[in-house]
């Protein structure tokens, strides 16, 4: 008796003793997991892209099948409806239009609404190369023609024209033959030699067309309202009451123009749901509504200023040489001798020419930089080197062919480069009507992850010092969370969409007409031949343009502002004529707060006047911008003949001088040379890495 109850405590004892080494291990193993994959389902990074890829599309299209192609058939539920909304700016892309007589943004929505109307996914990566090799004028976009009636009209980028969203109702699944034309064709079937691509002109068709099937996917897929697919410019009118009881009459669309019928349905939603279907159609619009919140131009300096003497990047890891020689420089940096002229720099235009010079001096001598050789084109290593999109394309292109600062060795890189483009991330994975874009930002998570899992660095601290360059609006969205502590060199300066002053960098959006030759009509007339006081022209994408318009269009002689402008050569070289004859140019946002328009302007020898609340300037960091240009709130716009007069001769002359010796940072060279645009990118990345390092 007395050995059986030994033997069973000697049993319960073991027992406890295995059950005490299984937590240890399963415990050890989560903490290391933590270390190493700092995303908890970072082992799927493992797994090949190409089955995370086909299985993300295969489920986009299935349910896209449902609800979007097929949406003709009422009655699905309104949350399988608003599972297809992902956020603020998914209208804006099914908005957007190429500005029809604005050579500034005739692409401004060349990426946008081909998207919407159908994109093109090579074939293989050799017929790409075969392309680039034929013509090194890479085209920023492509589209297939007509052959299966799933969009009416192709679009010319350089033509200013949108297309026509039309859809084969008759063939099935639209989606899929989408996804098919996609991969059965090559970028050789669907450029032209010269890099164009076919032309529509019927410019306010097509955009009523957008707007239309836009909001005619909002009503069919929330089961509320079945309209015809002419419907113009509808408004919400009316929500049932959510206070009412659980049952109501769907929500009613009213035109605010035009004789058009409304078809309700007896589909009985519940008052929660049409509120949270109100909010969300509210939510789409937001582009088309004023920011909550404005941050002006001396809010940001204190930005600046606060956080370059208090670091929010994290302390690494471990230590690192690297860090150590960044911490050196940094010390060099802020006790600068002191330069009062320069012969290369002009000191008005910068805040510290002294500190920039030094900084710029040391980053030529000691910065290095690694170059993440994963991902697989088009969306990584596949620059664009044309249209709206050409900043991230250009700085990709000679980043990945520079062996002044890009080294083999990853670890002695101060520097991590992401080199992906978001324009491409976009032309390949976006699901055209789907309102949806988070396989775009799982995408990215998951090269993150991946990263992550092969290497050490991002881990050491937490992805701070890697950088990205990337010129879509979509940007921000797509960037979120995963790389959050990234440096961010980005179009989409937007301090209300997670801009981080002083640590991200407000990257300037250049319209490249011609790759072989960037520096076109580069270039304008002396002051004193400058007769037009304010030019714009352009059209009217967001809020504000309307209000500019509004206010000056055929107003004032003195105020050429225009709608937009006629297609064609003839136009492009009024408008180029007219921002090389005018003082001052307009740059009012649009949907978002950036502007191709300022650089633009700088390139022609304008002073720029811009129009954009919480938008951060490029190379905010180190230029001064209130030497060569005008920032001006957008509740200025009634007063801006009467300030723009106010400006005294004398100062106008010297933002004119300054506008001119700063052109040279705002210039793409084949071949980069110093204070060049590619240059003044990877310093302000580097600069503002400086004043983000922490010491271990």
């Amino acid at each position: 008796m007395k050995y059986s109850e030994d033997l069973q405590y000697l049993r319960q004892v073991d027992k406890r003793k295995w059950i005490l080494v299984v937590v240890l291990v399963a415990l050890t193993h989560l903490f290391c997991q933590t270390l190493m994959l700092p995303y908890g389902n970072a082992l799927r990074s493992l797994l090949p892209q190409s089955k995370i890829l086909v299985a993300e599309k295969i489920s986009l299209s299935n349910r896209e099948s449902s609800s979007v192609v097929e949406s003709a058939k009422v009655g699905e539920s309104l949350s399988g409806t608003l599972s297809n909304f992902d956020d603020v700016h998914v209208l804006v892309h099914s908005l957007k239009t190429v500005d029809n007589g604005d050579v500034s943004e005739d692409d401004e929505i060349d990426a946008r609404v081909i998207n919407e109307k159908d994109e093109v996914k090579l074939l293989s990566n050799r017929s790409v190369v075969k392309s680039l090799e034929n013509d090194s004028e890479f085209v920023e976009d492509a589209i297939i023609e007509n052959d299966d009636d799933l969009f009416d009209d192709a679009v010319d980028m350089d033509e200013e024209t949108t297309i026509q969203n039309g859809v084969n109702h008759g063939s099935g699944s639209v989606l899929q033959k989408n996804y098919e034309s996609r991969r059965n064709l090559s970028l050789e079937q669907v450029v032209k030699p010269n890099g164009e691509l076919s032309a529509d002109s019927q410019l306010d068709a097509n955009r009523n067309s957008v707007l239309n099937d836009t909001k005619a996917a909002h009503a069919t897929n929330s089961s509320s309202v079945v309209a015809s697919n002419h419907l113009d410019n509808l408004s919400l009118a009316t929500i049932a009451d959510s206070n009412e009881s659980s049952t109501g009459d769907l929500t009613r669309l009213l035109a605010n123009h035009g004789n058009h019928s409304l078809v309700q349905s007896d589909t009985h939603i519940s008052g929660n749901e049409l509120m949270m279907m109100n909010s969300t159609v509210k939510k789409k619009m937001r582009c088309m509504l004023p920011p909550k919140t404005v941050t002006s131009i001396s809010q940001m300096e204190s930005l600046l200023v606060r956080h370059r003497a208090r670091s929010r990047s994290m302390r690494p890891r471990w230590s690192s040489q690297r860090d150590k020689e960044i911490l050196a420089a940094r010390l060099q940096i802020e006790n600068a001798p002191l330069l009062r002229n320069d012969r290369e720099l002009y000191a008005p235009a910068f805040r510290n020419m002294s500190m920039f010079k030094r900084s710029y001096e040391l980053m030529e001598r000691i910065l290095k930089i690694y170059v993440y050789k994963e991902g697989e084109k088009p969306i990584f290593h596949q620059p664009i080197m044309k249209g709206l999109y050409a900043s991230e394309g250009w700085f990709m292109k000679l980043m990945e062919g520079n062996s002044k600062f890009v080294v083999k060795d990853s670890r002695k890189a101060h520097l991590f480069y992401l080199p992906f483009s978001s324009r491409m991330l976009e032309h390949s994975l976006y699901v055209r009507n789907s309102h949806n874009r988070t396989n775009l930002r799982q995408y990215l998570k998951e090269y993150s992850e991946k990263i992550a899992a092969k290497y050490r660095f991002w881990n050491r601290t937490g992805g701070a010092d890697h950088f990205l360059v990337a010129c879509h609006d979509w940007a921000p969205y797509e960037t979120r969370h995963h790389m959050e502590h990234c440096i961010k060199a980005l179009c989409n300066a937007d301090v209300t969409l997670g801009f981080k002053i002083g640590r991200d960098v407000s990257l300037p959006e250049t319209y490249v007409r011609s790759a072989r030759n960037p520096l076109r009509d580069l270039g304008g007339k002396p002051p004193s031949q400058r007769k037009v006081l304010a030019f714009y022209a352009g059209n009217l994408h967001g809020y504000l343009r309307p209000i500019l318009l509004e206010h000056w269009k055929d107003k004032d002689p003195d105020m050429e502002i225009f709608g937009p402008m006629p297609s064609g050569v003839a136009s492009k070289i009024n408008y180029i004529q007219h921002m090389k004859s005018s003082k001052f140019c307009i740059c009012p946002k649009g949907y978002e707060v950036n502007s191709p328009r300022v650089v633009e302007a700088i390139f022609y020898e304008c002073v720029p006047v811009i129009i954009s609340d919480n938008f951060v300037p490029p190379f905010f960091e180190v230029l001064n911008w209130n030497a060569f240009s005008l920032i001006l709130a957008e509740k200025d716009i009634p007063n801006l003949k009467s300030i723009l007069l106010s400006i005294p001769e004398k100062k106008y002359l010297d933002m004119q001088i300054a506008v001119r010796k700063v052109q040279r940072h705002f210039l793409w060279h084949a071949n980069p040379v110093r204070y060049d645009l590619f240059h003044m990118t990877l310093h302000s990345i580097w600069y503002n890495r400086v004043f983000q390092t922490k010491a271990r």
